[in-house]
């Protein structure tokens, strides 16, 4: 098979050649930028220089020769920027990341980017992320308030600090669609409910949820509406070159779900639906939905309004037992991830632990299909390499 029929084939829930596997093919399945150089020097891999696609998260853009080492069958399909420029990790090591991200760095060394005269973003001393700090609707008092920023809809989720355009990410798409055998994924990445969380700050939206449900709907609504209009440009453009579509919405915490079952269905479900089904009809592919966390009580709810895929399957969360979830849902939904714990298992253990963990989640969650092989989340910067290259060789060692 080649890659992208063994990812169709699973995605299908039928019984591929091998496993199939994922590193980088949107932004919560991949490598941190420092834990991506380490990987490189134990691999002797000298050439290229580490790309910071995201650098919020500072993941890495995962380079062929990475890919091939560990049998990666996706490739990630995302907007870049047309420059960039040197910079400097947390822990030293050096990579670049796009022209416009500039991250200043404070005497206390933590630092902050400032765009548009606005502190936008922080990252504190001892911590290897940036946090989003500006919250552009966080201030206003009424939806005809909310409604006079359309601009702030028609512009979210797009990255400032990229360049390339809807028509030009088709043109790439089309020539990894044909020059490569990898399954393509379409990073289209927006939020619903976190998008309120991004627009109004976390704790404001969770109280508009209670108190202000009308302004609640009204940004989810405004949100729902400027997705659809973008998707209906890139489902021209890009939808012919992808197989997968991915959103983007975390709706869990480690113990529950961050609203009730019922305020899901009533508030934000609604929105969810009429977005994703909307890219369902316009779109001959998959949609592939991120969401961490606890999400057990709602994955029917998932597959009612036409999510395909959910990732990145965190078992480590309550109520998320793998052996439950497959039971329960392997036949409709398909498991992105779930193949490695990295809270507790991957950074921490032996190679050999490692390997006997992966193995497990794989025995349960491979056959019939219905399954893509991938850590829960990003790998993370303490993550020691070899650890890393234990996890995909017991995949390998799974059908070798």
């Amino acid at each position: 098979m080649t890659r992208r029929e063994r990812v169709l084939t699973s995605l299908k829930h039928k019984q591929p050649d091998r496993i199939p596997v994922d590193l980088g093919g949107m932004d919560s399945t991949g490598i941190t930028a420092v834990a991506y150089n380490k990987l490189k020097k134990y691999l002797c891999i000298e050439t290229g220089n580490t790309k910071v696609y995201d650098p919020y998260q500072q993941v890495a853009v995962v380079d062929f020769n990475v890919l091939d080492i560990i049998g990666a069958d996706v490739l990630a399909i995302f907007p870049e920027p047309e420059k960039w420029k040197i910079s400097k990790l947390p822990d030293g090591s050096m990579c670049e990341v796009p022209e416009r991200w500039n991250a200043e760095t404070l005497p206390d060394g933590s630092q902050q980017v400032v765009f548009n005269e606005k502190i936008i973003a922080k990252r504190p001393s001892k911590s290897w992320y940036f946090e989003q700090v500006d919250y552009p609707l966080a201030n206003a008092k009424s939806i005809k308030e909310i409604e006079s920023n359309q601009s702030i809809f028609e512009n979210f989720d797009w990255p400032f600090f990229v360049d390339e355009t809807i028509e030009q990410i088709g043109k790439k798409a089309k020539h990894l669609y044909e020059t490569t055998d990898y399954a393509l994924m379409g990073n289209f990445a927006v939020h619903i409910f976190m998008g309120g969380q991004l627009l109004r700050g976390f704790e404001q939206f969770m109280i508009d949820l209670v108190l202000n449900p009308d302004i609640a709907r009204c940004i989810m609504d405004n949100l729902s509406e400027s997705y659809i209009k973008r998707f209906e440009k890139y489902s021209t453009y890009i939808g012919p070159y992808v197989q997968i579509i991915n959103v983007n919405d975390d709706l869990g915490t480690q113990e529950s779900l961050q609203v009730s079952p019922e305020t899901y269905r009533k508030l934000i479900k609604p929105y969810q639906k009429k977005l994703y089904r909307f890219i369902k009809e316009h779109f001959n592919g998959y949609l592939f939905l991120h969401s961490d966390g606890s999400i057990y009580d709602i994955i029917p709810d998932l597959i009612d309004i036409g999510v395909d895929i959910i990732n990145p399957v965190q078992f480590s969360a309550r109520n998320m037992d793998l052996e439950k979830l497959k039971r329960e849902f392997g036949r409709y939904i398909t498991f992105w991830g779930g193949g490695c714990d990295t809270q507790h298992i991957l950074p921490y253990s032996d190679t050999q632990t490692i390997k006997n963990h992966v193995k497990r989640c794989i025995k349960t969650l491979f056959p019939g299909g219905g399954f893509v092989f991938c850590q829960i989340h990003n790998i993370q910067p303490d993550v020691p390499p070899e650890n890393i290259m234990a996890m995909y060789e017991a995949v390998k060692e799974c059908y070798s």
